[in-house]
């Protein structure tokens, strides 16, 4: 039995500006774009991995939220200390020196850390917390 992750989920503030940074800064494909206004379902995912996705949502959907939990939701997302996602690339440099050319929030530039993994950290337009790790073979 092989179990493999299929998608992730992160909230959307504004859309159209998360489909900007995940299409044109990372270079994600968007595969399914499904709702309208700030009401959508976006899903991107990197060109050579037609089986792994990030789902964009609008945070707090559903009956069983209320106005006022929606509100704190929407809140720690902004202040980026709800959800996350670490990706992996082969040039860590060069994808850190293009993310901060197009102007995203910068947590962290690359460094090595305690734990072995060599990665930066970047904030998306609704304040997801992006860290980017370099692939093992670019630190060996």
């Amino acid at each position: 039995m092989a179990t493999t992750i299929r998608s992730s989920f992160l909230p959307h503030l504004d859309p159209d500006e998360s489909v900007a940074f995940y299409r044109d800064v990372l270079g994600f494909d968007v595969r399914l774009d499904v709702g309208g206004g700030t009401m959508r379902w976006i899903t991107v995912g990197p060109p050579n991995q037609p089986d792994t996705a990030i789902v964009l949502h609008p945070p707090g959907v559903g009956n069983d939220v209320t106005d006022e939990e929606r509100e704190v939701l929407q809140r720690l997302i902004a202040k980026g200390s709800y959800f996350g996602v670490n990706l992996s690339t082969d040039d860590l440099d060069a994808t850190f020196a293009a993310i901060e050319a197009a102007g995203a929030d910068i947590v962290q530039e690359p460094m090595e850390q305690d734990w072995g993994a060599r990665d930066a950290a970047v904030r998306d337009p609704a304040g997801n917390m992006i860290r980017i790790q370099a692939n093992p073979e670019e630190t060996h």
